[in-house]
């Protein structure tokens, strides 16, 4: 599945929004649906996945969120306000892998044009440019 192998790609000390998944993946408006995938999920680090805000979302049982929250602090994620410093510990994915479509050629997952997805946020500028 997509979204498990994507969620795999994020690396340790760095977290990543539903919708930033969606996006990366090709529906930007399905960040539900990747809450979904990882509701039934082993296996991958799924503690990584945050809200659009930072925070941890709401589970049926309250084990899970601080499962979570104590996860990704050790893994040295901080966070303020019971929220992840976004700005600070979001992970940017430069582009999903390209792969070999149906017909044979080359492309871009999620992309309908052939070309990978760009990131253009501010975090990414700032930390790319400054060479952290």
């Amino acid at each position: 599945m997509a979204v498990l192998a994507l969620v795999a790609r994020i690396p340790r000390g760095r977290v990543a929004t539903y919708g930033q998944l969606a996006t990366l993946l090709g529906k930007p408006r399905s960040a539900r649906a990747v809450g979904q995938a990882l509701s039934r999920a082993d296996g991958v680090p799924w503690h990584r996945v945050v809200n659009a805000q930072g925070g941890i979302s709401r589970r049926s049982r309250m084990t899970g969120m601080v499962t979570q929250r104590i996860r990704l602090e050790q893994e040295g994620v901080v966070f303020r306000r019971g929220r992840v410093v976004l700005g600070r510990f979001q992970w940017h994915a430069s582009a999903v892998r390209r792969r070999k479509g149906a017909t044979g050629e080359s492309r871009s997952s999620g992309s309908h044009d052939g070309r990978a997805w760009p990131v253009t946020t501010e975090g990414w500028r700032a930390e790319h440019e400054t060479g952290r």
